[in-house]
């Protein structure tokens, strides 16, 4: 229970070397969902709030099962192409990778009846389905690295062996950054009890972090819908979304070329990595509606609940010390270090969308998407004897985040009687108040979507394929370093407070996907 605690202050006080698990950074990025779904929504932007007729919709506004005019079967792979662009103290640093996923499956059963049934009903058709849409996926790495003279994440775990000055280190808890850095000998302990790093980083360092991200969450869906006398559409959908969710993080400090400083410890380098693993279940609902105001013009609207999860996280940390030919490592295989789990429960925000889309027979439309997420209104629940520690993270992140406004416009071309072009593009705000830019370690902007794509349609089976292009800007600093949280006791010991440099990461991640679809 204590090393826990330590956890979530850790997280809430200043996240020093690793953003955490069950902080605030964590709780947006379970609850940044954007659908992936099918290869044609993702050719006209995803802009599916008042279209209709494609399988994403079920994860956008429901109520576009009641276009549908027969029974489908769909299955949409994908494959994701990413690049990173980083910036730290002067030097550049790429990264790429790539990953396979599947975006879509699905089966929707629709009763259209046709003649004389037709004109009784005033339900023209009812459409139940089934499936799966990716509504968000983690996959990315980024590198940094340059030189540095002004600062040392060894700090960072000096300051924190400092904040009880007097109490003997083995009796804090064996996760702290405290524990970890005297029991590594980073930190030296002098005969007043006070700690100090052994890193001579005056003369120059030279720093690297690495992040490692794969997974995503798939929301399984089921949905019922109609249209009613051609005007009225409605629809529900019970989403049943899983996270799989893996991150490792490591980061780097050796001495930097042509480094004289005085060096009595021989310290030559160290590093700190962590290994997080979430893993965890929820529910939530959607409503909908999209009304046919002529055989030109379409509007919608729709309702997401937030999304109540339950979630397990699993961490394990790890350090090496490398000085005077020697080294020690720490890490939870060894013994040395806890691996910790934590089981929490999770409130993602509410989302609402409104769209209208202007048809133009059977040339194809042009449509767009309003979409409003409040994401001050995210919120942990711990389990009891966390009160305290709950209150403080969730009031951390109603000033962290904000509510933001989502635009997607997109449109369809039809060319002749089977092929069809999609153009679309999307611009997400960014969700993070003045407040959260200046006391997170890392947090992203705006981002933007491009996309395009093109298919087949048949009679009774159909091919699609689109491609996603998405740019954003992330803002991260390696590591912190508390000096005294207003106690007045200066914690650190190493040197003058410390400057330390932020790097901007630049994103291009491309997504290209391919839907194979019958129709019965």
């Amino acid at each position: 229970m204590h090393n826990l605690r330590f956890v979530l202050l850790t997280a809430l006080v200043f996240s020093a070397i690793a953003a955490s698990a069950q902080d605030v950074n964590e709780a947006y990025n379970l609850s940044n969902t954007t659908v992936q779904g099918t290869a044609r929504s993702m050719g006209f932007g995803n802009a599916l709030g008042s279209v209709g007729g494609d399988f994403s919709s079920l994860s956008v506004n429901p109520a576009g099962l009641g276009v549908y005019r027969s029974s489908e079967l769909t299955f949409t792979p994908s494959l994701r192409m990413n690049g990173a662009s980083s910036q730290y103290n002067g030097t550049t640093t790429m990264d790429n990778n790539t990953h396979f996923n599947i975006n879509n499956f699905g089966l929707v059963f629709t009763n259209a009846p046709k003649g004389k049934r037709y004109e009784r009903r005033a339900w023209k058709t009812v459409s139940f389905a089934v499936g799966m849409n990716r509504v968000a996926d983690f996959n990315r790495e980024y590198t940094y690295q340059g030189a540095n003279k002004t600062s040392s994440a060894s700090q960072a775990f000096e300051s924190d062996a400092n904040q009880n000055p007097g109490t003997a280190i083995s009796t804090t808890a064996s996760n702290s950054l405290g524990y970890i850095g005297y029991s590594s000998y980073l930190l030296n302990q002098n005969a007043n009890g006070q700690f100090s790093s052994i890193v001579p980083f005056a003369g120059g360092v030279t720093q690297m972090k690495s992040v490692q991200e794969n997974g995503g969450i798939d929301e399984y869906t089921i949905s019922l819908g109609g249209n009613y006398k051609e005007k009225l559409m409605l629809g529900v959908t019970i989403g049943i979304p899983n996270i799989n969710y893996h991150r490792y993080y490591y980061y780097q400090e050796s001495l930097a070329d042509g480094n004289t400083a005085s060096n009595p410890s021989g310290f030559g380098s160290f590093n700190y990595n962590e290994s997080v693993n979430i893993s965890g279940t929820g529910v939530n609902a959607k409503i909908g509606a999209i009304y046919k105001i002529n055989d030109f013009i379409r509007i919608g609207a729709a309702f997401h609940s937030p999304t109540y999860y339950s979630i397990s996280d699993f961490s394990s940390p790890g350090i090496t010390v490398v000085h005077n030919d020697s080294s020690v490592t720490l890490t939870g295989d060894n013994g040395y270090l806890p691996q910790n789990q934590f089981d929490y429960n999770l409130t993602t925000p509410w989302k609402g969308v409104v769209s209208a889309t202007f048809m133009l027979k059977k040339l194809g439309f042009i449509t767009v998407d309003y979409e409003y997420v409040d994401y001050s209104s995210m919120r942990y629940q711990y389990p009891g004897g966390f009160e305290a520690e709950e209150s403080a993270m969730n009031q951390e992140i109603k000033k962290t985040y904000q509510g933001v406004s989502n635009f997607r416009l997109g449109a369809e071309g039809r060319i002749g009687k089977v092929f069809m072009v999609r153009l679309g593009a999307g611009y997400y705000g960014n969700a993070y108040t003045s407040y959260g830019e200046a006391n997170q370690l890392n947090y992203t902007t705006q981002r933007i979507d491009l996309s395009a794509g093109l298919g087949f349609h048949f009679r009774h089976f159909y091919t699609d394929l689109g491609f996603v292009h998405s740019m954003y800007q992330g803002i991260d600093q390696p590591y912190s370093v508390v000096y005294n949280n207003g106690s007045g006791t200066n914690y650190v010991f190493s040197g003058n407070q410390a400057t330390i440099p932020q790097a901007k990461v630049d994103y291009a991640l491309n997504n290209i996907a391919l839907t194979l679809g019958v129709k019965f």
